[in-house]
C-alpha cells in the first residue's frame, strides 16, 4: 500500500517503512506524528483519489531526527556601487519513519 501525502507545501509518495525528509514539524525524536492530508491511496491496481483529500485516511509516522539542510549562500552585488551582501540560510528539516498507512477500512499493519 502506498499514499501521496501533503506536508510543508510539498507532496510525497510514501510506503510503510520508508524514511522521509520533510519540512520542519514540531516534536522531538521518538514522537509520533499523524499526517492527515492524504491526497491519494493505492494498493495494487486499486487507486483512490481524494477530492481534494481522501476522507478518513491518515499516515502515522515517527520522528527520527531534527536536522538542518545544507547551507544555501546568497550573494547580492551591484557593480560600481560598493554594494556586496553575502548571506547564508539553512532550512530546518524533520526526518520521518513511516509506520503505517490507514484509510477507507483497509488497514495495513
Amino acid at each position: 500500500m502506498y499514499a501521496v501525502v501533503r506536508t510543508g507545501g510539498k507532496q510525497y509518495r510514501v510506503i510503510e517503512g520508508q524514511t522521509l525528509l520533510v519540512e520542519w514539524l514540531p516534536g522531538q525524536p521518538g514522537d509520533s506524528v499523524e499526517l492527515t492530508d492524504v491526497l491519494m491511496l493505492g494498493e495494487g491496481g486499486d487507486v483512490t483519489i481524494g477530492q481534494p483529500l481522501v476522507g478518513g485516511a491518515r499516515v502515522e509516522a515517527q520522528i527520527t531526527g531534527q536536522h538542518k539542510s545544507r547551507k544555501v549562500e546568497v550573494f547580492r552585488y551591484k557593480a560600481k556601487k560598493r554594494v556586496r551582501v553575502r548571506r547564508g540560510h539553512r532550512q530546518r528539516q524533520t526526518r520521518l519513519q513511516i509506520q503505517s498507512i490507514k484509510g477507507l477500512g483497509a488497514q495495513s499493519q
